[in-house]
C-alpha cells in the first residue's frame, strides 16, 4: 500500500455505501469508524502507517475502502526526527486517503500525549500525539510547547529526567552532570540555581522553606 501525495483530493467512487464495521483478515478484530489502525505500508522494511479510519465503504461487489486520516512519524515529517520526539510519538496531519481495508494489519491506541505519560505500562499498541501536523507546508499545531531543562527541550517520555525540589523544573541527568543509574537511585534534588538561591537567602537570614513558598515552576515556552 502506498499513500497518495498529500494536497490531491481524494473522493469516494460512486455506488458505495457506508458501513459500521470491518473485521480484519484472517482475525476476529473488528474495526469502527473512529478507530485506529495499522496499515501495511508497500516498503516491507518500514513500520506500518497509523491512521485514523472515518469511514468505511463498500461496493456492490464487497469490497471495502476505508477513509483515513494518517499520523505523520517524525520521520516522516519535513523536519525529521528530532531528539525530543518519543519513540511512540505521531503527528495528526491534514493528509486523507482512500485506501483497501484488506491493507489494515491490526489496531492501535493513538493516546493524548498527557494520557500517555500517566500510562503505568506501554504497550505495543501505545502511541500518543501532541502536535497536528500540516503535510504542505510542514507546520505544527500548536508552534510552541513547554520546556524544561538547561537544554530548553520539550519533554520526551522514553527520557529520564529529575525534578528539582526547589524550583520544581524538571532536568535530564546528563545536563546537570549525573548518571543514569545514579539518577535512578536519587532521594532528593536541587538545582544548581535554587542551591546558589538557598546560600544567598541563608546569608540574608532566610530560611529555604520561606523561599521555597514563594516559588513558582519554571515553564518556558519555544
Amino acid at each position: 500500500m502506498a499513500k497518495t501525495r498529500p494536497g490531491i483530493s481524494v473522493k469516494p467512487n460512486s455506488g458505495k455505501k457506508e458501513i459500521a464495521s470491518y473485521t480484519i483478515r484472517g482475525t476476529n478484530k473488528v474495526v469502527w469508524v473512529g478507530d485506529c489502525v495499522l496499515m501495511r505500508p508497500s516498503d516491507t522494511g518500514k513500520p506500518p502507517y497509523v491512521a485514523f479510519v472515518e469511514k468505511i465503504l463498500s461496493d456492490s461487489r464487497n469490497n471495502v475502502k476505508v477513509r483515513v486520516r494518517w499520523y505523520y512519524r517524525p520521520e516522516e515529517s519535513m523536519g525529521g526526527r528530532r531528539q525530543f520526539h518519543g519513540s511512540k510519538e505521531l503527528f495528526l496531519s491534514d493528509h486523507y486517503d482512500i485506501q483497501s481495508a484488506h491493507t489494515i494489519e491490526g489496531k492501535c491506541i493513538v493516546h493524548s500525549f498527557n494520557s500517555y505519560t500517566k500510562l503505568e505500562n506501554v504497550g505495543a499498541e501505545d502511541y500518543y500525539c501532541r502536535f497536528e501536523y500540516n503535510a504542505a507546508t510542514g507546520s505544527f499545531t500548536p508552534d510552541r510547547v513547554a520546556v524544561y531543562c538547561k537544554c530548553e527541550m520539550p519533554y520526551n517520555p522514553d527520557d529520564l529526567m529529575v525534578q528539582c525540589e526547589g524550583c520544581r523544573d524538571w532536568y535530564h541527568p546528563a545536563c546537570v552532570g549525573m548518571a543514569i543509574e545514579e539518577a535512578k537511585h536519587l532521594e532528593r534534588f536541587v538545582c544548581s540555581e535554587c542551591s546558589n538561591d538557598d546560600t544567598s537567602q541563608m546569608d540574608n537570614g532566610f530560611s529555604s522553606t520561606e523561599a521555597d513558598e514563594q516559588v513558582e515552576p519554571k515553564r518556558r515556552k519555544r
